[in-house]
């Protein structure tokens, strides 16, 4: 398979999770925005990687979200993922990949909390769902 990049979408109510992901797990791009700077942030992304399929979940925050994905993308297919425990799953990774410093290291990993948010993580999730599924042959794009 070539390489190829897919535009992963955790869309929030408030919030946005953003990742460009390379069908060999490589992230080149991760972001958490403000729901107004979505437009923009998908055009830039867009021009920057062009990615074969936008793939966002379909929790919360998606039927809203749903008309300006239509709208950026006519030429490229929205895939809806499963986003089933793709939360707990990105707060576990990312206090994998951002351990505690100083006095927090005391702190058991059930009980940390992120200091940031980390939809992002979410958003590379949902990509790489999409890509073993079409892997598997599940997902058509």
């Amino acid at each position: 398979m070539s390489e190829a990049v897919v535009l992963g979408i955790d869309p929030g109510r408030s919030k946005v999770g953003l990742a460009v992901v390379r069908n060999d797990g490589q992230v080149l791009h991760r972001a958490v925005l403000a729901r107004e700077q979505l437009e923009k942030e998908i055009a830039s992304l867009f021009l920057r990687f062009r990615p074969r399929c936008v793939v966002v979940g379909g929790g919360t925050g998606f039927r809203a979200l749903e008309p300006l994905l239509r709208n950026l993308s006519s030429d490229v297919p929205v895939q809806v993922v499963d986003e089933a425990y793709t939360s707990e799953e990105a707060r576990r990774r990312y206090l994998r990949e951002n351990p505690p410093k100083g006095w927090r290291k005391i702190i058991p990993s059930w009980l940390r909390t992120p200091e940031q948010p980390y939809d992002d993580y979410v958003a590379v999730i949902l990509a790489e769902r999409y890509w073993r599924e079409t892997a598997q042959g599940e997902v058509s794009s």
